[in-house]
């Protein structure tokens, strides 16, 4: 058959319109997650009101860009929230609000003055990422301050910084001990996400009864669950810093105490503990005095043996950048190539230039980190003041951080080659203004 002139320019635009279309729908923006923000909203010029709020924002799979999820942001149900954790598949989420002081404010680290008006808020997540409040729940101690689920969402453990009663801690964690922290357990309702409190099947009362709860050493910083272990960070700069094991079952979510006890980190600064790639990493902020060890702001890189025993990884403590402080929050990149710190800097300082990201390489064979070439990532890749954390996008294309000094969410490109951060195309897609300072973040893949 022949095409007449006019039939062939006909055919030709009918084929250049497929292609457009085509093209089109390679490049078509769709959301790959949702990215959740705790942080109390900010009042005016008198500062935080300390009413907790949750932003949610869609994250754009081509750019990066974030845009807020519609009716968003919510209340998180109490005051001053920190830690979330998202279970079953992301059908909920729970938001440990510590509470306010008696000034009203969120330094919740007191055993005769504890804050009040502390809780778990429960949250179904929708097809959408709209959140919507279900149910709330109590921890037996006093200053909740970390919240971490199993990873089949069975259980979800609330760290507290005073445990109520003094003997108590005597009884599990030896005589000569005066105060201690705890770990409240919770069991997770599979359908209705409805917590239930977990009893302690190891440890009684002084009067027999079990206790309602899981001493941990006093003055805790920060807790992991990992394979078959819950680790708590404690310590003071005095003191110095340890590791507390406890060995997990993950059908019944009891906690044991471990033999290994106490495990010293011969360190006074520590500000997190953290999992990944099969290694747990301690952040430490060494900077200020006292300072015995002479050490700057590192990482310290474990493995972990039986019973919560933990090996030094060969090399030892891997330094932070100089010119960063304060490191709150670590990462393992998902293909387990990189490792990336985020440094607040100083928190009283809404300009600090010590808020940064550092990255590290992971050496293929040693397992060591090695500083990476362009590190540390800061401001002018589009990196905000003060972050509180740092999470990847379910696409793995993309970092985030939440920074508490500007009420910022802010993001950046992870160039998949080198795992350098450069900076998402677009102004508008690398800060976006939140309500107030900002506590923490997370995201979820799940987007229907």
């Amino acid at each position: 058959m022949k095409f007449r002139k006019f039939g062939k320019a006909l055919l030709m635009s009918a084929v250049s319109v497929g292609a457009v279309i085509s093209v089109t729908s390679c490049v078509e923006s769709y959301t790959v997650g949702f990215l959740y923000v705790t942080g109390n909203q900010t009042t005016g010029t008198s500062g935080s009101s300390g009413q907790g709020i949750i932003s949610g924002f869609k994250i754009d799979h081509n750019t990066g860009r974030l845009r807020e999820i519609n009716g968003m942001p919510i209340a998180s149900g109490g005051a001053n929230p920190g830690r979330a954790v998202l279970i079953q598949g992301s059908r909920f989420l729970y938001v440990l609000n510590r509470g306010v002081d008696a000034s009203g404010g969120d330094n919740c680290t007191s055993a005769t003055s504890p804050c009040t008006g502390a809780n778990i808020t429960q949250f179904s997540v929708g097809g959408n990422g709209v959140l919507s409040e279900q149910e709330q729940f109590y921890t037996q101690g006093g200053n909740p301050m970390r919240i971490v689920a199993d990873s089949t969402g069975s259980h979800i453990y609330i760290l507290d910084h005073d445990s109520p009663s003094a003997a108590s801690c005597a009884l599990a964690l030896g005589p000569s001990t005066t105060a201690c922290g705890d770990i409240t357990a919770f069991t997770v309702e599979p359908s209705t996400g409805r917590l239930s409190l977990l009893v302690n099947a190891q440890v009684t009362s002084a009067s027999g009864q079990p206790l309602p709860y899981f001493p941990v050493p006093a003055d805790p910083i920060d807790m992991l669950i990992t394979g078959s272990n819950i680790l708590t960070l404690t310590g003071t700069p005095t003191t110095g810093d340890s590791v507390y094991p406890y060995t997990y079952s993950p059908t019944s979510g009891q906690l044991t105490v471990s033999q290994n006890g106490p495990q010293p980190l011969n360190i006074y600064q520590a500000t997190a503990i953290q999992t990944g790639s099969g290694f747990i990493y301690v952040l430490d902020n060494e900077a200020p005095n006292p300072n015995p060890t002479g050490a700057v702001a590192q990482v310290l890189p474990f493995t972990l043996g039986t019973g919560g025993a933990l090996q030094a990884q060969t090399g030892g403590a891997v330094p932070d950048d100089p010119t960063e402080s304060n490191p709150q929050y670590l990462v393992v990149e998902s293909k387990g190539k990189w490792v990336y710190v985020a440094n607040s800097g100083d928190n009283a300082n809404t300009t600090d230039a010590q808020s940064g990201i550092t990255g590290y390489v992971i050496d293929t064979t040693t397992r060591q980190l090695t500083p990476m070439s362009g590190s540390p990532f800061a401001s002018p890749v589009g990196i905000g003041a003060g972050p509180e954390c740092l999470v990847e996008d379910p696409s793995d294309q993309y970092f985030y951080t939440a920074n508490f000094n500007d009420s910022t969410v802010t993001g950046v490109d992870l160039d998949p080659n080198s795992g350098i951060l450069k900076q998402l195309q677009g102004t508008a897609a690398r800060a976006t203004a939140l309500p107030g300072p900002a506590a923490y973040c997370l995201v979820d893949g799940r987007t229907s």
